[in-house]
């Protein structure tokens, strides 16, 4: 049997005053229907991201909660440290 490699999103939140997107992808490595290997990783993408380099669907929740006011009062926050 072929080796078949899935990566898949599990999980997307939102948090934190800044509207951090939280995203957690699962890769599950296959023989067949059978699964040799699991693994996770997450990724934070905050609001200074560029969208243009997100997924479409963690592109589509960043326009909505990524407002031009979340956007300056991060970039005030992080100007501060």
């Amino acid at each position: 049997m072929a080796l078949i490699k899935e990566t898949k999103i599990s999980s997307i939140e939102v948090v934190g005053d800044y509207k951090q997107i939280n995203l957690k992808e699962k890769t599950i490595v296959k023989d067949g229907e059978v699964i040799i290997s699991e693994s996770n990783h997450r990724t934070c993408y905050t609001p200074d991201t560029d969208v243009a380099t997100l997924s479409s669907e963690v592109a589509a929740i960043a326009n909505v909660v990524w407002t031009q006011a979340i956007k300056d009062a991060y970039a005030a926050a992080v100007a501060l440290v």
